[in-house]
């Protein structure tokens, strides 16, 4: 196969793993008529993302090609509205390769008790290094939202944004997709701990520095083969809102 086809086979089967990447975020619960996933086309500041619908209705076929200036370089229809988020993450992270926007309630449920993310199993060990809150009310709608959020998520792999939802930000989408399922699965568990706990979070056992650095690997290659594998099974068997 010459280079010009093995590069187009490679973006077609991206194109496609974006599209289930969508999916996967609706399927499990992340987000249901709002929310987007993305992935950096190698090599350059353009990335393939969704239209606007819900993430649940994406495919392959109606990707939109968008760069770091928030323009459409090819493609029909209209990208969603936050699509801010991803051209300055981008913009600003030349080492991510993928970005995940969602919605998911318990995450949005922790910013506004004004709990910080704690690690409370192992999973949460992905987010060793800390989650930092973006606390601005309202919607990534312009340029200068985009590169705010951008600087509040910094170095980090993901970011909690205070009554909206998380973002995500990693080398590829896989990964991305899979911190922002970890990260939720951290911030439920946390939620049922407190209210076990009578509201008390000094009682709750979070991890230490030291004890998360041990779990630290958890977005290893292996580890994010295993959940990819999972999350796309769980997309192609559940209903649309299922």
């Amino acid at each position: 196969m010459s280079s010009a086809k093995a590069r187009r086979a490679a973006l077609e089967a991206l194109r496609r793993e974006v599209a289930l990447a969508n999916r996967i975020i609706e399927r499990c619960g992340l987000s249901n008529a709002f929310g987007h996933a993305s992935a950096r086309i190698p090599g350059s500041d353009s990335f393939y993302f969704p239209t606007r619908r819900s993430p649940g209705l994406a495919s392959a076929a109606t990707l939109l090609v968008l760069d770091t200036e928030g323009k459409i370089r090819s493609g029909k229809g209209e990208p969603n509205s936050e699509l801010w988020i991803h051209a300055r993450v981008y913009a600003a992270r030349p080492d991510v390769g993928a970005v995940v926007h969602a919605h998911p309630p318990a995450c949005v449920c922790l910013t506004q008790i004004g709990q910080p993310h704690r690690i409370v199993h192992n999973q949460g060990g992905a987010f060793h290094a800390g989650v930092p809150e973006y606390e601005r009310i309202g919607l990534i709608r312009s340029r200068e939202l985009g590169d705010l959020l951008a600087r509040r998520l910094g170095a980090g792999i993901a970011v909690m944004m205070r009554g909206h939802g998380i973002t995500t930000a990693l080398p590829d989408l896989r990964s991305a997709v899979v911190a922002a399922c970890m990260l939720e699965e951290s911030a439920a568990l946390q939620l049922r701990m407190l209210a076990a706990a009578g509201g008390d979070a000094g009682r709750l056992r979070a991890y230490s520095e030291e004890e998360a650095a041990r779990v630290s690997d958890q977005l290893s290659p292996r580890v994010v083969a295993r959940a990819w594998e999972y999350y796309s099974l769980v997309a192609e068997r559940r209903p649309l809102g299922g």
